[in-house]
């Protein structure tokens, strides 16, 4: 049995055990499914092994922010099986996530490690099997996408919630699911207009990942503790901003963060072509020679890292970096002050004013 690495807690009030109970549900899950698809023979073995890889060394923000959800409507601090089951799901969905992102984006590595379809197309060569490597590559890549979005299902369909908590938490998973698969196409079809639009960044910050990162978790958690429509309307009050926020921490630190840090080289996103508001209000300000060097450059698999630093002072006096910055506080101030006599227990009002602070003010 391989195991799943346990993650760091992302507050302290969080049991660390919660943490330690995912990993361990996903653990015997792949256990299980690698045992089942052993009757298919020993190759798929090989997506076993990198689902395992994928689910290592992630921050585990679904799972903290479905327990402080949880924990809002019921108060229990100790979380129950059903809550360790959807926080596992809520993982693999993610990771699902990740993997169809790095095949869309071309991106070369993932938490410090080859992406999967680089990972995939590197045992395609060193097997010496025959055919394009990277062709196979993504496409083993997808069908692991597509085999953690079945065990993401599984695994939430297997969870003891009560009965009558259960057709609301369905909703809420199944909505958060379909959206971050929107939220995927929404991306690229923006990338693929080629435009700078402000409000495409925002929109694909909001679907693509933060109505899955903190709104869905928290009110899956809610749900399954049963939260009456209060404690479900101030949980959205306070997602929402908070959503777009972290999302846009994330287009910084793809653009200024250390790649000792964050995992992937430094530069990534411009050289993926990324639309992120960063570089939409950088074009909308720059001149017509600099926006021309940013219109070229972004989307250049050969930049150098001279260029990236180019292209990154120009972001910088453009004022593009400060107005995201500006705006990610704001959209934590917003989430904060949505906390304030919202009808939640004490303890989740509390963590969930230092999660704002601390996904937003993060390096990786």
């Amino acid at each position: 049995m391989t195991a799943v690495a346990v993650a760091p807690p992302v507050v302290e009030t969080v049991p660390i055990g919660l943490f330690r109970r995912v990993d361990g549900a996903l653990t015997a899950f792949l256990d299980d499914r690698a045992v089942e698809l052993a009757a298919a023979g020993p190759e798929p073995g090989d997506l076993i092994a990198l689902a395992r890889t994928a689910l290592r060394g992630g921050k585990r923000l679904r799972p903290c922010f479905a327990y402080w959800g949880w924990r809002a409507a019921c108060g229990e601090p100790e979380p129950d099986d059903g809550l360790v089951a959807l926080a596992a799901s809520l993982e693999l969905l993610h990771t699902c996530a990740l993997v169809q992102d790095d095949v869309m984006d071309g991106s070369q590595r993932r938490r410090g490690r080859p992406a999967a379809h680089r990972e995939l197309a590197r045992l395609c060569r060193i097997r010496g099997w025959s055919g394009d490597a990277d062709r196979f590559g993504r496409s083993a890549a997808t069908l692991l996408g597509d085999l953690l979005l079945t065990w993401a299902d599984s695994v939430f369909a297997a969870a003891p919630v009560p009965a009558a908590q259960r057709p609301a938490a369905r909703q809420v998973y199944e909505n958060m699911r379909q959206l971050v698969m929107a939220g995927q196409y929404l991306d690229l079809v923006v990338h693929a207009r080629g435009g700078f639009s402000v409000d495409d960044t925002l929109r694909v910050a909001a679907f693509k990942t933060g109505s899955y990162t903190v709104e869905g978790p928290l009110q899956l958690g809610a749900a399954a503790a049963g939260a009456p429509p209060a404690v479900r309307a101030a949980l959205t009050r306070y997602a929402v901003p908070l959503g777009e926020a972290f999302q846009l921490r994330d287009d910084v630190l793809g653009v200024f963060g250390d790649a000792a840090v964050t995992g992937k080289p430094v530069g990534d996103d411009l050289r993926e072509g990324k639309r992120t508001l960063l570089v939409a209000l950088a074009v909308a300000s720059a001149g017509p020679s600099e926006a021309n060097l940013l219109r070229t450059g972004l989307g250049d698999p050969a930049l150098s890292e001279s260029d990236v630093v180019a292209l990154r002072a120009l972001i910088v006096a453009t004022g593009a970096l400060a107005e995201v910055e500006r705006r990610i506080a704001a959209g934590r101030a917003m989430a904060r002050v949505a906390l304030r006599g919202a009808p939640l227990a004490a303890a989740a009002i509390n963590a969930l004013d230092d999660l704002a602070v601390q996904v937003t003010a993060r390096d990786r």
